[in-house]
């Protein structure tokens, strides 16, 4: 059987455009891709703006994008990047792997998320995989993206749940009940809502008590905020 490593970066060689704000960085990274098989630097940016620019001027297969730059972030660049060059496979690069950065980044279109203390070699290796169509994140970056998405369906579910309860629990009142519950929600007195429902105080007075009964409430000031609490107003 033959390397996997070795068959990928004989396929082809993959143009890259290297994108980091920091000078000598950018500067790094370009040389060391540059003794790497399979991988051909064609230019390097110094910021978003600059790569957008290049990457329209150059085409290259891939850009090694960093997130935090002056004038246009990655981010900003990587989505404006992915809607003009279809073919370009942007792979951020950088120290930053908050889980900000990561989301915002694979919705800009990012085909991965890599960490800058890389290997050379697996980074050339991440290249030749991000332009064959393969996500690339690293471990600690992808541990932290599983997290944030458990962490997202638990709250949906929660939230499910909760709508889920509520249509099938009956209300506790009866319609004119509800009835009183939002003219008090509305600031109405006793008075204004017997006037408004054409019954007595009396019979408004009994209504409460057995609102705030129902509902195990103290005033009509928690009758106001349980009515909005649960959309009546």
């Amino acid at each position: 059987m033959q390397d996997d490593r070795g068959e990928i970066g004989k396929k082809c060689t993959v143009h890259v455009l290297v994108v980091d704000d920091q000078q000598l960085i950018r500067e790094g990274i370009a040389s060391l891709l540059g003794i790497q098989d399979g991988v051909h630097v064609v230019g390097t940016a110094a910021n978003g703006q600059e790569a957008v620019e290049k990457a329209l001027a150059l085409s290259p297969d891939v850009v090694l994008m960093d997130v935090r730059m002056p004038v246009m972030d990655g981010v900003q660049a990587t989505a404006r990047i992915c809607g003009k060059l279809e073919a370009c496979q942007v792979l951020m690069l950088t120290t930053f792997d908050d889980e900000e950065y990561i989301v915002k980044a694979l919705h800009a279109g990012a085909r991965g998320y890599l960490l800058k203390d890389i290997p050379p070699f697996d980074l050339a290796r991440a290249i030749q995989l991000a332009h064959a169509g393969i996500y690339q994140l690293d471990p600690a970056v992808g541990g932290k993206l599983i997290g944030t998405l458990s962490r997202t369906e638990r709250i949906v579910a929660h939230g499910r749940a909760e709508l889920n309860a509520t249509a099938s629990s009956p209300s506790p009142l009866t319609d004119r009940e509800v009835e009183v519950l939002r003219l008090i929600a509305s600031g109405a007195t006793n008075r204004e809502i017997a006037a408004q429902l054409t019954v007595s105080e009396g019979t408004i007075k009994n209504h409460i008590s057995n609102i705030l009964n129902r509902l195990d409430l103290r005033d009509r000031t928690q009758a106001a905020l349980y009515a909005r609490d649960h959309h009546l107003i």
